[in-house]
Protein backbone atom coordinates (compact mmCIF):
# COMPACT_ATOMS: atom_id res chain seq x y z
CA UNK A 1 0.00 0.00 0.00
CA UNK A 2 1.16 3.53 -0.81
CA UNK A 3 0.46 6.45 1.52
CA UNK A 4 1.00 10.10 0.72
CA UNK A 5 1.09 12.49 3.68
CA UNK A 6 0.60 16.27 3.61
CA UNK A 7 2.11 17.73 6.78
CA UNK A 8 4.06 20.67 8.19
CA UNK A 9 5.94 18.26 10.47
CA UNK A 10 7.35 15.36 8.39
CA UNK A 11 9.71 14.26 11.17
CA UNK A 12 6.76 13.18 13.32
CA UNK A 13 6.06 10.30 10.95
CA UNK A 14 9.23 8.43 11.89
CA UNK A 15 7.04 7.04 14.68
CA UNK A 16 5.10 5.30 11.92
CA UNK A 17 7.96 4.31 9.60
CA UNK A 18 10.62 3.29 12.12
CA UNK A 19 8.84 1.39 14.88
CA UNK A 20 6.63 -1.59 15.57
CA UNK A 21 4.35 -3.37 13.14
CA UNK A 22 4.12 -0.45 10.72
CA UNK A 23 7.88 0.09 10.77
CA UNK A 24 8.40 -3.54 9.76
CA UNK A 25 5.83 -3.15 6.98
CA UNK A 26 7.80 -0.24 5.51
CA UNK A 27 11.16 -2.02 5.89
CA UNK A 28 9.84 -5.12 4.16
CA UNK A 29 8.33 -3.15 1.30
CA UNK A 30 4.72 -4.01 2.14
CA UNK A 31 3.99 -0.30 2.47
CA UNK A 32 5.41 2.90 1.04
CA UNK A 33 5.18 6.43 2.38
CA UNK A 34 5.92 9.78 0.74
CA UNK A 35 5.56 13.16 2.42
CA UNK A 36 4.83 16.63 1.04
CA UNK A 37 5.39 19.69 3.22
CA UNK A 38 3.36 22.78 2.24
CA UNK A 39 6.35 24.91 3.30
CA UNK A 40 8.18 23.59 0.24
CA UNK A 41 5.51 25.19 -1.96
CA UNK A 42 5.69 28.70 -0.50
CA UNK A 43 7.07 31.64 -2.49
CA UNK A 44 7.98 34.16 0.23
CA UNK A 45 11.25 34.28 2.14
CA UNK A 46 9.54 33.45 5.43
CA UNK A 47 7.94 30.30 3.96
CA UNK A 48 4.57 31.35 5.36
CA UNK A 49 1.99 28.58 5.72
CA UNK A 50 -0.72 30.33 7.76
CA UNK A 51 -3.15 33.15 6.99
CA UNK A 52 -5.85 35.17 8.76
CA UNK A 53 -9.48 34.04 8.43
CA UNK A 54 -12.01 36.36 6.81
CA UNK A 55 -14.45 37.70 9.39
CA UNK A 56 -11.80 37.87 12.09
CA UNK A 57 -11.70 35.77 15.22
CA UNK A 58 -8.93 33.95 17.06
CA UNK A 59 -6.45 31.68 15.36
CA UNK A 60 -5.18 31.24 11.84
CA UNK A 61 -5.92 28.93 8.91
CA UNK A 62 -3.48 27.02 6.74
CA UNK A 63 -2.49 29.19 3.78
CA UNK A 64 -4.42 28.09 0.70
CA UNK A 65 -1.84 28.18 -2.11
CA UNK A 66 0.95 26.07 -0.52
CA UNK A 67 -1.53 23.48 0.73
CA UNK A 68 -3.30 23.22 -2.63
CA UNK A 69 0.03 22.81 -4.43
CA UNK A 70 1.15 20.13 -1.97
CA UNK A 71 -2.07 18.16 -2.47
CA UNK A 72 -1.77 18.45 -6.25
CA UNK A 73 1.84 17.23 -6.13
CA UNK A 74 0.83 14.23 -4.03
CA UNK A 75 -2.06 13.41 -6.38
CA UNK A 76 0.23 13.60 -9.40
CA UNK A 77 2.75 11.28 -7.74
CA UNK A 78 -0.05 8.86 -6.83
CA UNK A 79 -0.84 8.28 -10.51
CA UNK A 80 2.23 6.06 -10.69
CA UNK A 81 1.45 4.19 -7.47
CA UNK A 82 -0.90 1.39 -6.50
CA UNK A 83 -2.68 -0.93 -8.88
CA UNK A 84 -4.24 1.65 -11.22
CA UNK A 85 -3.41 4.96 -12.90
CA UNK A 86 -6.06 6.96 -11.06
CA UNK A 87 -5.15 9.58 -8.45
CA UNK A 88 -5.33 8.49 -4.83
CA UNK A 89 -8.31 9.40 -2.69
CA UNK A 90 -7.54 12.47 -0.55
CA UNK A 91 -8.58 12.24 3.10
CA UNK A 92 -8.63 15.13 5.56
CA UNK A 93 -8.43 14.35 9.28
CA UNK A 94 -10.58 16.76 11.29
CA UNK A 95 -13.06 16.82 14.20
CA UNK A 96 -15.80 17.66 11.68
CA UNK A 97 -15.33 14.41 9.77
CA UNK A 98 -17.30 11.18 9.92
CA UNK A 99 -16.37 9.09 13.00
CA UNK A 100 -13.85 6.44 12.00
CA UNK A 101 -14.90 2.93 12.99
CA UNK A 102 -13.46 -0.46 12.15
CA UNK A 103 -15.84 -1.02 9.25
CA UNK A 104 -14.63 2.23 7.72
CA UNK A 105 -11.03 1.14 8.26
CA UNK A 106 -11.75 -2.16 6.49
CA UNK A 107 -13.28 -0.35 3.54
CA UNK A 108 -10.39 2.10 3.19
CA UNK A 109 -7.85 -0.69 3.58
CA UNK A 110 -9.05 -2.06 0.24
CA UNK A 111 -7.46 0.94 -1.47
CA UNK A 112 -3.97 0.51 -2.88
CA UNK A 113 -3.14 4.18 -2.28
CA UNK A 114 -4.37 7.05 -0.11
CA UNK A 115 -3.37 10.64 0.60
CA UNK A 116 -3.81 11.91 4.17
CA UNK A 117 -3.93 15.64 4.88
CA UNK A 118 -2.83 16.61 8.39
CA UNK A 119 -4.21 20.05 9.15
CA UNK A 120 -2.85 22.63 11.56
CA UNK A 121 -4.00 25.85 13.22
CA UNK A 122 -7.81 26.31 13.11
CA UNK A 123 -8.12 24.16 9.99
CA UNK A 124 -8.23 24.75 6.24
CA UNK A 125 -10.28 26.88 3.86
CA UNK A 126 -13.71 25.34 3.23
CA UNK A 127 -13.21 25.69 -0.52
CA UNK A 128 -10.22 23.38 -0.31
CA UNK A 129 -12.40 20.83 1.43
CA UNK A 130 -15.03 21.19 -1.28
CA UNK A 131 -12.63 20.91 -4.21
CA UNK A 132 -9.56 18.99 -3.04
CA UNK A 133 -10.78 16.61 -0.33
CA UNK A 134 -12.62 13.38 -1.16
CA UNK A 135 -13.46 12.28 2.39
CA UNK A 136 -13.26 13.83 5.85
CA UNK A 137 -12.74 11.54 8.86
CA UNK A 138 -12.53 12.09 12.61
CA UNK A 139 -11.04 9.97 15.39
CA UNK A 140 -13.60 11.25 17.87
CA UNK A 141 -15.29 14.20 19.51
CA UNK A 142 -12.16 15.93 20.74
CA UNK A 143 -9.63 18.42 19.37
CA UNK A 144 -5.86 17.98 18.93
CA UNK A 145 -3.18 20.51 18.03
CA UNK A 146 -2.85 19.09 14.54
CA UNK A 147 -3.75 16.26 12.22
CA UNK A 148 -0.45 14.37 12.42
CA UNK A 149 -1.41 12.09 15.30
CA UNK A 150 -4.82 11.26 13.75
CA UNK A 151 -3.08 10.60 10.42
CA UNK A 152 -0.67 8.18 12.09
CA UNK A 153 -3.51 6.42 13.92
CA UNK A 154 -5.44 6.24 10.68
CA UNK A 155 -2.44 4.83 8.79
CA UNK A 156 -1.66 2.29 11.51
CA UNK A 157 -5.24 0.99 11.53
CA UNK A 158 -5.22 0.58 7.74
CA UNK A 159 -1.72 -0.86 7.35
CA UNK A 160 -2.23 -3.63 9.90
CA UNK A 161 -5.02 -4.99 7.69
CA UNK A 162 -2.72 -5.29 4.66
CA UNK A 163 -1.71 -8.86 3.73
CA UNK A 164 1.45 -10.00 5.49
CA UNK A 165 1.78 -7.00 7.79
CA UNK A 166 0.77 -8.86 10.96
CA UNK A 167 2.58 -12.04 11.92
CA UNK A 168 -0.77 -13.84 12.07
CA UNK A 169 -3.52 -12.45 9.86
CA UNK A 170 -6.04 -13.96 12.29
CA UNK A 171 -4.88 -11.31 14.77
CA UNK A 172 -6.65 -8.66 12.70
CA UNK A 173 -9.72 -10.84 12.30
CA UNK A 174 -10.00 -11.32 16.08
CA UNK A 175 -9.37 -7.67 17.01
CA UNK A 176 -11.94 -5.62 18.87
CA UNK A 177 -14.65 -4.27 16.54
CA UNK A 178 -13.66 -6.61 13.67
CA UNK A 179 -16.95 -8.47 14.10
CA UNK A 180 -18.76 -5.57 15.74
CA UNK A 181 -17.80 -6.64 19.27
CA UNK A 182 -15.11 -5.79 21.79
CA UNK A 183 -12.29 -8.30 22.15
CA UNK A 184 -12.40 -11.00 24.81
CA UNK A 185 -10.00 -11.01 27.81
CA UNK A 186 -6.52 -12.47 27.25
CA UNK A 187 -4.14 -14.22 29.67
CA UNK A 188 -0.51 -15.34 29.68
CA UNK A 189 1.89 -16.81 32.26
CA UNK A 190 1.96 -17.16 35.22
CA UNK A 191 -1.20 -19.18 35.80
CA UNK A 192 -1.71 -17.45 39.16
CA UNK A 193 -1.12 -13.71 39.53
CA UNK A 194 -1.82 -11.94 42.82
CA UNK A 195 -4.10 -14.80 43.79
CA UNK A 196 -6.11 -14.62 40.56
CA UNK A 197 -6.01 -17.69 38.32
CA UNK A 198 -6.39 -18.04 34.57
CA UNK A 199 -9.88 -19.31 33.61
CA UNK A 200 -9.73 -23.10 33.62
CA UNK A 201 -11.24 -23.44 30.15
CA UNK A 202 -8.16 -21.76 28.63
CA UNK A 203 -5.97 -24.50 30.11
CA UNK A 204 -8.25 -27.35 29.03
CA UNK A 205 -6.95 -27.83 25.50
CA UNK A 206 -10.57 -28.05 24.29
CA UNK A 207 -10.44 -25.66 21.33
CA UNK A 208 -14.19 -25.72 20.78
CA UNK A 209 -14.88 -24.84 24.42
CA UNK A 210 -12.21 -22.12 24.32
CA UNK A 211 -13.72 -20.56 21.19
CA UNK A 212 -17.17 -20.63 22.80
CA UNK A 213 -15.82 -19.04 26.01
CA UNK A 214 -14.06 -16.30 24.06
CA UNK A 215 -17.19 -15.53 22.07
CA UNK A 216 -19.25 -15.34 25.26
CA UNK A 217 -16.70 -13.06 26.92
CA UNK A 218 -16.60 -10.78 23.87
CA UNK A 219 -20.38 -10.53 23.89
CA UNK A 220 -20.48 -9.95 27.64
CA UNK A 221 -17.75 -7.34 27.63
CA UNK A 222 -19.52 -5.48 24.83
CA UNK A 223 -22.81 -5.63 26.73
CA UNK A 224 -21.15 -4.19 29.86
CA UNK A 225 -18.90 -1.56 28.27
CA UNK A 226 -20.38 -0.70 24.87
CA UNK A 227 -24.04 -1.78 24.74
CA UNK A 228 -24.55 0.61 21.81
CA UNK A 229 -22.57 -1.80 19.63
CA UNK A 230 -25.08 -4.56 20.30
CA UNK A 231 -27.89 -2.28 19.15
CA UNK A 232 -26.18 -2.15 15.75
CA UNK A 233 -25.52 -5.90 15.50
CA UNK A 234 -27.90 -8.73 14.68
CA UNK A 235 -26.96 -11.63 16.94
CA UNK A 236 -27.32 -15.27 15.98
CA UNK A 237 -29.33 -17.65 18.15
CA UNK A 238 -26.10 -19.10 19.57
CA UNK A 239 -24.77 -15.63 20.37
CA UNK A 240 -28.00 -14.73 22.14
CA UNK A 241 -27.73 -17.90 24.23
CA UNK A 242 -24.13 -17.08 25.13
CA UNK A 243 -25.01 -13.50 26.04
CA UNK A 244 -27.96 -14.58 28.16
CA UNK A 245 -25.67 -17.05 29.93
CA UNK A 246 -23.19 -14.26 30.64
CA UNK A 247 -25.97 -12.06 32.02
CA UNK A 248 -27.12 -14.84 34.34
CA UNK A 249 -23.58 -15.29 35.65
CA UNK A 250 -23.21 -11.57 36.34
CA UNK A 251 -26.51 -10.74 38.01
Amino acid sequence: MWLGIITLFPEMFTALTDYGVTGRAFREGKAQLEIWNPRDFTTDKHRTVDDRPFGGGPGMLMKVEPLAKAINAAKEASLLKGCDDKPAKVIYLSPQGSPLKQQGVKSLAQSSKLILVAGRYEGIDERLIDNYIDEEWSLGDFVLSGGELPAMCFADAILRLQPGVLGHQSSAIEDSFSDGLLDCPHYTRPEVLDGQTVPAVLLSGDHKAIARWRQQQALGRTWVRRPDLLDEKKLTREQLELLNGFREQHK
